[in-house]
């Protein structure tokens, strides 16, 4: 599938944070900003995946991968200051697409699966969100931007996700706040609700289930993770330069 697109055209080379960009949607916007000219910082807990992704990007001798774990507020701290050596600069613009999955009803969630999606989707947010926040208003970067990767499923709730719900409506509202607080520094946040896009997390649904979610997208498919990346670069760029706050939903109609 080909998407016919108009290229965002940037006032110059910009620096870009990718927060889990070794798979997935993540992997597909370290790409597609790649193409508009951006050097990436792909980074991914798995720090092999986030190689490969800069291996695959366009002169990737100008992008570098680094290890994190998004939940640890010292991983975090020491990864703005190991990227700020590397690329000279503090980010312009960060785009946080870590998140995990620990699916099981209600009544038969564990704590520890509870507190493990909280950690990593919600928390990880905050902490990311923070330091590239601090980061971009100590260095007076003039057009910030980050976005924030929640769900659909933030907005509407699904069966056997109610830890996974309840983080990724959390990064809605965080989201939402942030946007407020960092507007003074010319800091945008926005955030993107995906509905069900083909990913490694999306392929652990079986067949049966995605079919009958499938029958109730209006568009009758699954999207792309491209699809993402293509309003998340929008998002990142000149064009969506009075859009902040804002929680857009990619999802093919999709309502539940």
């Amino acid at each position: 599938m080909q998407l016919h697109i108009q290229k965002v055209v940037w006032d110059k080379l910009q620096f870009h944070i990718i927060y889990c960009g070794g798979s997935g949607i993540g992997k597909a916007v370290c790409s597609v900003l790649a193409r508009e000219g951006a050097r990436v910082a792909v980074t991914d807990i798995n720090k092999s995946s986030a190689q490969e992704t800069v291996l695959s990007l366009p002169n990737s001798s100008l992008h570098e991968a680094f290890e994190i774990n998004v939940s640890s507020s010292t991983e975090v701290t020491n990864l703005l200051e190991n990227i700020e050596k590397r690329f000279k600069s503090v980010p312009c613009i960060a785009v946080h697409a870590a998140g995990i999955t620990r699916d099981n009803f209600l009544l038969k969630l564990d704590e520890q699966s509870f507190d493990e999606v909280i950690n990593v989707n919600l928390k990880g947010t905050f902490l990311i969100n923070q330091a590239v926040g601090r980061a971009m208003q100590k260095a007076r970067i003039e057009n910030g931007s980050i976005v924030n990767i929640s769900s659909i499923v933030g907005k509407n709730g699904n069966v056997a996700q109610t830890n996974y719900a309840a983080s990724k409506a959390g990064v809605i509202g965080f989201t939402k706040s942030a946007a407020k607080e960092l507007a003074r520094y010319n800091i945008r946040v926005n955030a993107i609700l995906p509905g069900f896009i083909e990913t490694p997390m999306t392929e652990k649904v079986p067949e049966n289930i995605m079919q009958m979610i499938t029958a109730l997208i209006p568009l009758k498919r699954t999207g792309q993770p491209q699809e993402i990346a293509e309003v998340c670069a929008f998002l990142v760029s000149p064009k969506s330069s009075y859009i902040t706050g804002e929680a857009i939903e990619v999802t093919g109609g999709l309502n539940f």
